[in-house]
């Protein structure tokens, strides 16, 4: 090119109206779902304190301490119906009951992890 000569970009070609979801992919029920749960009041900082091993009510509670224990009662029901808390009753004196991440629970560590190190970067 020579001197005062400038390169011309054409504009790429414009999307038709409405075909831009075209090439993306849909937000699917599942992935709704699980946002849902794990983004509920709580859930994510019960399911960060349980991320080190098994916790009595409690503990949790203490870990956790704004959540009331109606709260979490209702949150630690909720994650068990979902398999993603175990509730384990043992037959003592008192009953000692212990709430433990399944392996379904377990698999949400790398994604709680990446969020806890996000909240701590960017909030």
């Amino acid at each position: 090119m020579g001197a005062g000569m400038q390169t011309v970009i054409e504009p790429a070609e414009e999307p038709a109206v409405g075909s831009t979801s075209q090439h993306r992919s849909p937000c699917c029920s599942l992935y709704h779902h699980a946002v849902e749960l794990v983004g509920k009041r709580w859930t994510g900082a019960i399911l960060l304190v349980l991320m080190d091993g098994p916790l009595r009510f409690c503990e949790i509670r203490e870990l956790v301490p704004d959540v009331s224990d109606r709260l979490l009662s209702e949150r630690l029901k909720e994650l068990e119906a979902e398999d993603v808390v175990a509730r384990r009753v043992y037959d003592e004196t008192p009953v000692r009951v212990e709430y433990s991440l399944t392996p379904k629970g377990q698999a949400l560590k790398p994604a709680l992890t990446a969020l806890k190190s996000w909240s701590h970067t960017y909030c």
